[in-house]
Order: structure tokens, then sequence, then C-alpha cells
């Protein structure tokens, strides 16, 4: 599939209510930053977002209020280091890392 974008979209479309792995992007209008977050975080999903910005540490502010399990501020997402895995119906569990492990790993707690 070719890459695909669609504009002139709102969040109530069923296309930007959806999980769509592929190359589509989805492009929602918003008034100003707080509209942004909050058409962010109105979905049943939260696998991964970006924010791209001048002001690292501004982006990092809007970050931290995207419910997502992963976030790049001006970057990709190629650190296998990290845990992987989203929030709400995005996914189960965590991938890579030392959580990734815990998947495959059966704890125990004995107290005498």
């Amino acid at each position: 599939m070719k890459p695909t974008l669609f504009a002139d979209v709102n969040n109530n479309m069923h296309i930007a209510r959806e999980e769509i792995f592929g190359a589509v992007v989805v492009m929602i209008p918003y008034k100003d930053e707080a509209d942004a977050i909050r058409i962010s975080n109105d979905s049943h999903y939260g696998l991964a977002g970006s924010v791209l910005t001048e002001n690292r540490g501004h982006g990092l502010e809007i970050a931290r209020q995207i419910r997502t399990g992963r976030m790049s501020i001006n970057d990709n997402f190629g650190n296998f280091d990290c845990p992987f895995g989203g929030y709400k119906q995005s996914g189960i569990g965590r991938e890579f890392g030392s959580f990734g492990i815990c998947e495959y790993v059966e704890q125990k707690a004995i107290f005498v």
C-alpha cells in the first residue's frame, strides 16, 4: 500500500478511532496545545506518539501528558533496551529490555 494521508478528519470519524498499522497518517486539526493533548488522549488506544518541536523541554512536558506506552521527541523509536508496549487497548504487556524478559518468567515469593 502506498503511504496515505487522510486530511479534514475529526476525532469522531472511524478512521481516527482505529489503531491502524501501515503507511497511514490521519491529520486532525486542533485549536491549541491543550486541545491537541485532549484529542490525543481521547482514544481507546495508546501505542506510541511523537512530538515535533524546537523546544525539547516543552516537548517533554507535552509527551508526559499523552497516554501512550512510548513517545518520541524529534526522534524515532529505535532503542530496543527500553520497554515497548501500549496503554489502554494497545497491546498486552511489554516487549524489549528487562520488562520484555518478565513476560517469560514466573516469579514466586516465599514467606517463612
